[in-house]
């Protein structure tokens, strides 16, 4: 088609973004009411020299917490709470369309996706129209409203982008959220700030703040401010409302079905009319509000937990509400009231010439009152959590699968369509939290399994598609599920295995591959028909011990993939058969200076078994670690002091209790791994490894069942003691992105008064926590979210597993006592431990801060190991006859470019993000801008096209544009769309950017 005056241009970008929609067959339902507009152009007019009062509507709706999903949606199991979201919407779509002056706001996509797709065309349309006329107005737009703690960066883009692309395809432009709306979450990320100003929302409105914090935002003005969110990014101010009663309606002005309050009763001959004194209240809570935020505009959230299941309620006694309390005009009342949305009080307050407070810090830890520090759900749930991480590893692995494949296969979509769904719930802040009840708990585990089986469908067909569908050979690609019990009956029961590691990272990656087999001999041939040195390590005894393992293996199997391709895979074929370059590592019982290590380090281990120094560049310096346990605090939960540790408090009851003070020890060593397998007690061991060419101490924990047979829950802790004199500071991850200094009994922005030392010093570790001082510097990454503290100069800390017998009252209404098999949960997961020079020293290339990007990444997203039985296929016709290696990039990224998104999008396009990995000043040579080439990247490829957007891939970058606040009003200008860049192939990344581009690929012909 020939392309004149960018007319195809125009309509080909918005089939990308919004997808075509179809006019609905059968009659078209015509309006009511006069045509409104949506986004600002809709918005109510402001009164200049009045107090403006924005009622804003709304409903919260959980994606689980005390029911489930589909419990929840459906209104089931009202014994346990009275919540439907179905009748919700329904309840308002109809109110809604009753006066056109009515507006709704809606968040979660989960559930509006859940519901529209159920309604009928003409429903359907009528949706759309009241979209259109900005009467439902969608907010955050997410999946799910996530948890800003424990949720890490890169799901949380992938929730957002995949909730925004269901409201874009669906209603359109209207239907693009202009405003965050994280009105729940337990504390506030830094991170979480960025990627809104990234995804090119408005503002942010948050409903949960310290109690301390609030207290002198309140008494200084100060509930709304400009935050930078990075230190990194241009244009990342982002403005940021502290809304007054968290998301609910004043006292006395709840009108749900839910509700104790009275409605307004306006009858002039009833003698329970209560007009004038309900309108009094509300004048004086709306004036006592006003005095705490600089214009004259104030927001008040009408809605709670699932209301509005009869909106007939609420906007009757809303209507009620506006109509008396603007009569008061006439009486002198300065009060205007009307019904509004976060985005329209955005544009209201946007054009107030105020000077606003700023703010570069985030809002962790959060306490509710003085002994209440929401801080214990940073690890609650452990093994939900680490669930939730490999889910987002194996969405990327099936999500490059599903766009590099030849041939998309009818069912590619829908299958990869449940992974994504279920990644999405699984940030909602009741689900990655841990804070939820133990049955929603469970079934949150089931929907990701089924989501992993499905996108197991289309991995196994894209694998066989590039690697083995010749000669009518097939392979039954598989992942060993139960690996994190040293498990797998592929491997332990096959005589010969093809093993494939699927690398997602944009640069060629190296792993140790470690198979669960049986004892005997093995022999791992690449593909190259070189044999590949191999050695058996023993699986720890407590792993053998465990009661409910079913398996055979006794032994992994371990051995070194080199250079496996970037975005594609190498594999290998092992056999059970004799080899020169296979061995059992030395198991050694008993041994004087233990010590283990390679040509870059040694950690040693003192008589007790503990291990007490780690030398590196020839030098040895003190590095202890230990267990211990905190007993969770058991009150009655009827005053402050008397609260109980639960799933989102963590409140000690006393100091820390070491575990024991003599481990048994057990070493194994071989060429590829050396290894010291401790026992503490019957119920915490540990694997201290390390790699041969590894720069890095890995140490694999093993934690549980956690025994309460003494009346107490424990809270239990890994410890490393260094002689870092570290002064007070730390550093941890904001959801695995840039790093914040943390102060021990200290906040920036206000005189901290702490009850609660321990507890009120921990904060969120989504990757990694670092301490340092002039000369040296100890991280410790992590492979979940957990909680983490320097309580002690020179000490590091993780929470590890917690179990506790009594709620902490704050809703879930259980204790977190999870259990399994009949006992307690084991919890079994890896901490990753780097020493080296301190990032201080600016005269070193390539800093031990580099490394440890270098390594997060690399632990974040290793390659993927499958396995399939060869099924009586020789090792001669697996070099004969299946592709062995495959890549999809023709050249790799640079070492600092990481490549965040590769996923199949609309109409034969993909979707692309390449993300810089490094901080400001974070490393002499890898902190510079870099230049990433994707003609060059993808040199098989003719780019047909490729255009960049916002971060979340439902806005064009160049007609991007976000409000201005106070005294920088002047907006961008904006290129028009017809004059865009078509294809900006060659561009610049900068530190921490991250770049987002829909692009279109054709194979070369050769």
């Amino acid at each position: 088609m020939e392309v004149r005056n960018g007319i195809y241009l125009l309509v080909l970008m918005g089939c990308l973004l919004n997808g075509i929609r179809a006019t609905p067959t059968g009659s078209k339902r015509v309006s009511d009411h006069t045509a409104g507009k949506c986004g600002y152009e809709g918005c109510p007019t402001v009164a200049e020299n009045m107090l403006n009062v924005h009622l804003v509507a709304h409903t919260h709706d959980d994606v689980g917490w005390l029911k489930t999903v589909d419990q929840y949606y459906y209104g089931s199991k009202s014994n346990i709470q009275l919540a439907g979201v179905q009748y919700i919407l329904d309840s308002v779509i109809q109110e809604l369309l009753k006066d056109r002056r009515r507006r709704f706001i809606y968040v979660e996509s989960a559930f509006m996706h859940q519901w529209f797709t159920e309604q009928s065309q003409d429903m359907q349309e009528t949706v759309r129209e009241l979209v259109n006329e900005g009467r439902l107005e969608f907010i955050g737009g997410a999946w799910s409203m996530n948890d800003e703690a424990t949720a890490h960066y890169h799901s949380v883009i992938d929730q957002f982008t995949w909730g925004l692309r269901f409201l874009n395809d669906t209603f359109g432009e209207c239907g693009r959220p202009r405003v965050g709306w994280q009105i729940d979450p337990f504390g506030h990320s830094r991170e979480q700030g960025s990627l809104f100003a990234q995804m090119g929302y408005d503002g942010l409105f948050q409903g949960r703040l310290d109690f301390q914090d609030k207290l002198k935002r309140i008494t200084t003005r100060t509930m709304e401010m400009m935050w930078k969110t990075s230190d990194n990014l241009e244009e990342s101010e982002l403005f940021t409302s502290a809304l007054y009663y968290i998301y609910a309606p004043p006292p006395g002005f709840c009108f749900d079905v839910l509700c104790d309050d009275d409605p307004i009763i306006d009858g002039p001959y009833s003698k329970d009319n209560n007009v004038k004194e309900k309108i009094d209240l509300f004048l004086d809570t709306v004036h006592n509000m006003s005095k705490t935020y600089r214009t004259n505009n104030i927001v008040l959230t009408m809605g709670e937990d699932f209301h509005y299941q009869d909106a007939n309620m609420w906007f009757k006694n809303l209507d009620k509400l506006i109509k008396y309390t603007n009569a008061r005009q006439a009486e002198g009342s300065m009060v205007n009231v009307f019904y509004s949305t976060p985005s329209c009080y955005l544009k209201a307050v946007s054009k107030a010439s105020v000077e606003w407070p700023t703010k570069s810090d985030d809002f962790f830890p959060y306490a509710s009152d003085p002994n209440s520090f929401w801080t214990g759900y940073y690890t609650s749930r452990p093994t939900q959590k680490r669930y939730e991480r490999e889910g987002n590893h194996f969405l990327q692995v099936c999500k490059q699968l599903s766009a590099i494949t030849p041939t998309k296969e009818a069912f590619y979509e829908s299958h990869l369509t449940v992974l994504r769904n279920v990644m999405g719930v699984m940030q909602h802040h009741d689900a990655i939290t841990g804070t939820e009840k133990q049955h929603v708990a469970d079934d949150y585990a089931r929907m990701l399994y089924d989501a992993f089986e499905a996108c197991s469908a289309v991995t196994r067909s894209a694998l066989n598609q590039l690697a083995g569908e010749r000669d009518s050979l097939k392979l039954e690609w598989a992942y060993c599920r139960q690996a994190n019990v040293s498990s797998c009956p592929m491997t332990e029961n096959a005589a010969n295995n093809v093993v494939l590691l699927y690398n997602p990272l944009g640069h060629s990656s190296s792993d140790y591959v470690r198979l669960p087999v049986k004892e005997g001999d093995y022999l791992v041939r690449n593909d190259r028909g070189q044999t590949v040195p191999s050695t058996l390590i023993p699986v720890p005894s407590s792993v053998i011990d465990l009661p409910f393992r079913e398996s055979s293996a006794t032994h992994e199997l371990v051995f070194h993939a080199e250079q496996v391709a970037p975005v594609g895979y190498r594999s290998y074929f092992v056999s059970q058969e004799k080899s020169d370059a296979s061995s059992y590592a030395a198991d050694i019982r008993q041994e004087d200076n233990v010590s283990i290590g390679n040509d870059y380090l040694t950690v040693h281990f003192d008589e007790n078994g503990f291990l007490s120094s780690i030398t590196v560049d020839g030098k040895t310096h003190a590095l202890k670690q230990n267990f211990f346990f905190y007993e969770g605090a058991y009150g009655n939960n009827e005053e402050f002091r008397n609260r109980s540790s639960g799933a989102y408090i963590f409140r000690p009851n006393g100091t820390d209790r070491v575990v024991t003070d003599v481990v048994e020890l057990q070493v194994v060593k071989s060429d590829l791994v050396q290894e010291v397998h401790q026992i503490f007690n019957e119920w915490i061991s540990q694997v201290v490894r390390v790699y041969a060419g590894e720069e890095h101490v890995e140490l694999e924990w093993f934690v549980g069942p956690i025994p309460i047979d003494d009346g107490t829950g424990k809270e239990v802790i890994s410890r490393f003691e260094s002689d870092i004199e570290s002064d007070g500071a730390f550093w941890t991850d904001s959801n695995g992105r840039e790093m914040l200094r943390r102060v021990r009994n200290k906040r920036e922005t206000w005189e901290l008064e702490l009850v609660e030392p321990v507890a009120g010093n921990y904060y969120p570790v989504t990757a990694k926590i670092t301490i340092e001082d002039a000369t040296h510097r100890l991280s410790v990454l992590t492979d979940r979210a957990q909680g983490g503290s320097s309580l002690q100069d020179g000490q590091l800390e993780l929470m590890v597993h917690r179990r506790l017998l009594k709620d902490d009252r704050f809703g879930v209404g259980e204790a977190l006592n999870e259990t399994q098999y009949g006992a307690g949960l084991v919890a079994r997961g890896k901490h990753w431990l780097t020493f080296g020079a301190s990032s201080r020293n600016k005269s070193l290339a390539y800093t031990q801060a580099a490394k440890e990007r270098f390594l997060q990444n690399k632990v974040h997203l290793p390659s993927w190991v499958f396995v399939s039985p060869s099924g009586g296929i020789a090792y001669e016709d697996y070099l004969n006859r299946f592709e062995k290696n495959h890549s999809f990039l023709s050249n790799a990224l640079p070492m600092n470019v990481h490549l965040l998104t590769l996923e199949p999008w609309k109409d034969g396009t993909v979707l692309l993000r390449f993300e810089h990995l490094f901080e400001k000043d974070e490393d002499t040579q890898y902190s510079l801008p870099v230049q990433v080439d994707m003609q060059e990247v993808f040199a098989n490829f003719t780019i047909v096209s490729a255009y960049e957007t916002t971060l979340a891939g439902n806005q064009w970058k160049e007609t991007a544009q976000r409000l201005a606040f106070g005294l920088k009003q002047k907006q961008k200008d904006i290129a028009p769309l017809d004059r865009m860049p078509k294809n900006p192939l060659r561009f610049d990344l900068k530190p921490m950017e991250i770049k987002t581009f829909v692009v279109r690929f054709e194979q070369k012909m050769t």
